[in-house]
Formats: structure tokens, C-alpha cells, sequence
């Protein structure tokens, strides 16, 4: 579920903060830039671990920061396929059930991928798991808050940096919807 990811970036200091120790003010930077953050192709971020190698600093014409090459490890959210891990239900919707781990919301249960037979109430906005035993079948609603297992099927990231413009004077400015904004890394689960 969590794994260390090394990573290297170029540290950007403010002169204001020489006054405490450079490995104290690198930490400080990596985990203001990079903590609670997606990283394409690489997962949640979510602290910094350690820091393996400092590169020399180097101040530049016009900037009294200094800049520093860094090489460490993060700890990453990235679970495994297959990977069985705990959530709550967050939402119920025609596509599938969301569920939430606390500290990352966006997973997601198919309707494909739900226990069969199920269906999808409209009144309750619930799915409901036919549940049959000896003496006919019950209906097992997943209410949202209910704690679930669930497996990990796959995993998709978006890339949500911005693009460019074309070049072309005419372009019109498109306002985005909020409502249809994807998440930068989605999981799919079972």
C-alpha cells in the first residue's frame, strides 16, 4: 500500500530562511511542495522519508536563493493489484459505489465490478446486494459510512497539468466545469 519512491528535484531556498540549518530548510521545502500531492505515474505523496544525496548550491544572477540538486525517498500511496485493503462508502451513484480511505477519496467500485446480483435503488440512491440463502433471498444494502473490504483492480492517472497555448490568435477561452474536473489518479476496485 505504501512504498518509498526515490525522487530528485532542485531545491529552491529563500534567503530568508538561511538562517537554519540547509538540510532543515530542503526538508521543509520537499514536504510544503510534495505532501498530500499526486505524482504522475508515481502515486500519492505523502512525507518525505529521507534524503540521500545533497548536490552542491548554487546562487544565480538576480535570485539570492540558493539552489540545490536533491536525491531522496518519499513515501508514496500506491497500492498493489490485488491488494485487499479497508474503506467506508462514500457515495452511491448509477455508475458505481466511491469510497473513501480517510486520506484519499477517490476509488471506486464499478457497477460491473459489485457482487451479483445487484441493483441500484433510485429512491434510496443505494446499491443492494441480493443475497440469497436457503430460505429466499435479502437485500443487503451498502449504506453510505459502512465499512467494506474491497480489492484493487487497476489504477488510472490523469494528467492534469495545464497545456499550452496553440498559437492561434482566435482561441477562445473555454471555462472549465468544476463538476466534470477528473481526478489526477483514480483506483478501481472490486
Amino acid at each position: 500500500m505504501f512504498v518509498l519512491t526515490e525522487m530528485k528535484d532542485t531545491v529552491r531556498v529563500p534567503p530568508w530562511l538561511f538562517h537554519i540549518k540547509l538540510n532543515d530548510a530542503i526538508v521543509e521545502s520537499l514536504n510544503k511542495k510534495l505532501a498530500n500531492k499526486v505524482v504522475y505515474k508515481v502515486g500519492l505523496c505523502v512525507t518525505l522519508w529521507d534524503v540521500t544525496k545533497l548536490e552542491e548550491s548554487y546562487v544565480f544572477p538576480g535570485d539570492g536563493s540558493s539552489h540545490t540538486t536533491v536525491h531522496f525517498r518519499y513515501v508514496v500511496f500506491r497500492p498493489f493489484m490485488d491488494e485487499i485493503l479497508t474503506g467506508k462508502i462514500k457515495s452511491c451513484s448509477k455508475e458505481g459505489v466511491h469510497v473513501s480511505m480517510g486520506f484519499f477519496d477517490d476509488l471506486i467500485i464499478p457497477s460491473d465490478a459489485l457482487q451479483n446480483p445487484s441493483r441500484f435503488e433510485d429512491k434510496e440512491q443505494l446499491w443492494v446486494w441480493e443475497y440469497e440463502v436457503e430460505g429466499g433471498k435479502h437485500d443487503l444494502y451498502m449504506d453510505v459510512g459502512e465499512e467494506i473490504r474491497f480489492r484493487v483492480v487497476d489504477e488510472i492517472f490523469t494528467d492534469t497539468t495545464p497545456s499550452g497555448p496553440d498559437g492561434s490568435a482566435t482561441e477562445t477561452i473555454e471555462v472549465t466545469d468544476p463538476e466534470n474536473k477528473k481526478p489526477p489518479y483514480t483506483i478501481v476496485v472490486s
